[in-house]
């Protein structure tokens, strides 16, 4: 994976922490990379190139109005102001390399000088056990503080832990293995095929966690229960969740409580309006 920076733009030293989206159903993570870019006063830095990730451009993605500022498929913003990082993630990973691309972007994150990683991601609706509803949507966690995925900070945020996620069940062991450099021959050829049906464990973010968490970095992955469909009101959920996250650590920034600034490409996220003629 390789960082083209832009004209005279590097990453800021104090900008320890990191957000990074892991596509999923409904895009959540994504779409809440974007209200984090545009609402925090963040600059873009440069972009990333990798193998793995499929082309795409489009038109600048956040305005206020357009610029005609190239968006590409992996992008990286600055916010010194609340010593931040955010890596938006355009375009899907070609199939069948989610654990190449995963095992690059720790890399490139491991050199970078980061200290925590916060994964933000959904789930489908459809694979959740136990729907509680009763307090609205409900925000997951996974952590890399203790080897249970458990992590005190979130339970104190009110966050339940992934109960999916189990170290020593097949699926995950393999990608901690692999992780690690453990994994043999064998064991690829035998699991890699299983792991899609593995729901928890075959998702983006947990390639994405295990890799991260072998380079011995803080990672804290942040997850909900969606369906397809409009997702905006989801991303404004979760991004409320990484403020919070956020919060003890950068306790000047402002952060929380911030007033959302919706990006100027959700404007066109459905196309134009009807044509009223047709009524």
């Amino acid at each position: 994976m390789k960082f083209v920076s832009e004209e005279r733009k590097h990453f800021h030293e104090e900008c320890s922490t990191l957000i990074l989206p892991a596509v999923s159903i409904g895009n959540v993570g994504q779409l809440t990379a974007d209200l984090l870019v545009s609402s925090l006063g963040s600059e873009k830095v440069g972009y990333l190139d990798d193998p793995y990730v499929l082309p795409c451009v489009g038109n600048d993605a956040y305005g206020p109005v357009p610029q005609g500022d190239l968006a590409l498929p992996l992008e990286a913003y600055d916010s010194p102001a609340n010593g931040l990082t955010i890596i938006q993630q355009r375009s899907p990973v070609i199939k069948g390399t989610m654990l190449k691309f995963a095992k690059n972007m720790a890399d490139f994150i491991a050199g970078s000088g980061k200290k925590h990683i916060i994964i933000l991601s959904s789930l489908d609706f459809g694979k959740w056990q136990k729907v509680d509803m009763s307090s609205g949507l409900q925000i997951y966690y996974l952590s890399s503080a203790n080897g249970n995925g458990t992590d005190e900070n979130c339970e104190q945020l009110g966050w339940k832990k992934l109960q999916e996620y189990d170290p020593s069940q097949k699926h995950w062991k393999y990608l901690s293995d692999l992780a690690d450099g453990n994994a043999t021959t064998e064991d690829t050829i035998s699991i890699e095929d299983e792991l899609e049906e593995d729901y928890y464990a075959s998702l983006p973010f947990a390639a994405l966690f295990s890799f991260l968490k072998a380079k011995g970095l803080k990672v804290t992955c942040l997850l909900c229960y969606c369906s397809e469909g409009d997702n905006t009101s989801d991303a404004f959920q979760l991004a409320d969740a990484a403020c919070k996250l956020l919060k003890p650590s950068h306790p000047n920034s402002g952060i929380e409580g911030i007033k959302w600034r919706v990006p100027l490409s959700w404007m066109s996220v459905y196309g134009p309006p009807p044509d009223v003629s047709i009524f």
